[in-house]
């Protein structure tokens, strides 16, 4: 498994130059993903997006997913666009108190009551941690309605974070969020925001390069990277529930950068253990994907995997 870490003043471009690329045989990679989904016990949507010759292919990508965790990304990208507008600030101080710390994933609520995180590190550790405290103690700023309004004027109507996590009580939505939990997206949509991050139209150049290196440091291995070259740069979200996994990202291939989104529901498995059978499949199609726009290059070898396991 592969865990990736970018330290904070590392600088990353939003759209680094790479050499010209001949379109490859994208119905050829339609079928090795159809064939790799073959069997699955649940649903699964796939977006890919290669960012150098605009090469698309997508399987139920229009289709409505939970994403769990995977909206914060949705929420990074309007917080830097309430910084762009003025609104916030990223130095701006946050005081954490009791309440304000919910379970899950994340180390805030681990944290005295007292700490005074900026908007910055709660970016950070929404996004690298998935804490659930932080994106809550951003989301008391932003206003729920917020995101989704952002989300729209970037032309992604379905994207939506529909509470604040583990608070239905603030649904903005009740009966969307009792069918997708947290929030809803597309495989195509989420594409799409990631592709207009890489360009630097999410918000601006340098804002979107913020939130591309926060995505960098994720530090959840165990779905898109886990059969990926090492060497390899992962901007990516993933997320978890219990019948849903989420994971889409960049990967910066050799070859070109790859915009990359895999959405699963109906999961039959639904164990929290690193060899989930969303995460296995999440997994083999960013490598399904990599080897096909990078023919050469190495990749680890895939598990045996005892028959019926998912």
């Amino acid at each position: 498994m592969k865990t990736l870490f970018l330290a904070a003043g590392l600088a990353l471009a939003v759209a680094a130059p790479v050499r010209a690329q001949t379109p490859s045989d994208t119905a050829q990679l339609r079928r090795t993903i159809e064939q790799t989904l073959s069997g699955y016990k649940g649903t699964v949507g796939v977006s890919v997006r290669n960012l150098t010759t605009g090469e698309q292919v997508s399987l139920l990508g229009d289709q409505t997913f939970p994403t769990a965790s995977l909206i914060k990304i949705s929420v990074l990208v309007t917080l830097m666009d309430e910084v762009n507008k003025g609104h916030v600030g990223l130095d701006e101080r946050v005081g954490l108190i009791n309440r304000d710390k919910v379970g899950g994933t994340g180390v805030l609520q681990y944290l005295s009551s007292g700490t005074m995180p900026t908007m910055e590190d709660l970016a950070w550790l929404m996004i690298t941690l998935s804490d659930n405290t932080a994106t809550n103690l951003l989301l008391n700023k932003l206003d729920i309605r917020t995101v989704g309004v952002k989300m729209e004027s970037l032309g992604l109507p379905h994207s939506k974070i529909l509470a604040k996590v583990f608070h239905r009580e603030t649904s903005i939505a009740p009966d969307s969020s009792k069918l997708y939990g947290l929030g809803v997206t597309t495989p195509n949509e989420m594409t799409q925001l990631l592709s207009l991050m890489y360009q630097g139209k999410a918000v601006s150049p340098t804002l979107d390069s913020l939130a591309l290196r926060m995505l960098t440091a994720n530090q959840d291995g165990s779905m898109m990277v886990r059969w990926l070259p090492e060497n390899v740069r992962v901007a990516h979200k993933t997320g978890s529930v219990d019948r849903s996994r989420t994971d889409c990202g960049i990967i910066y291939s050799p070859a070109a950068p790859l915009d990359l989104c895999v959405l699963t529901t109906n999961n039959q498995d639904t164990t929290y253990v690193v060899d989930n059978a969303a995460h296995r499949i999440i997994g083999r199609v960013a490598r399904d994907v990599f080897h096909h726009f990078n023919p050469s290059v190495p990749l680890p070898a895939l598990p045996v995997v005892p028959p019926g396991s998912g």
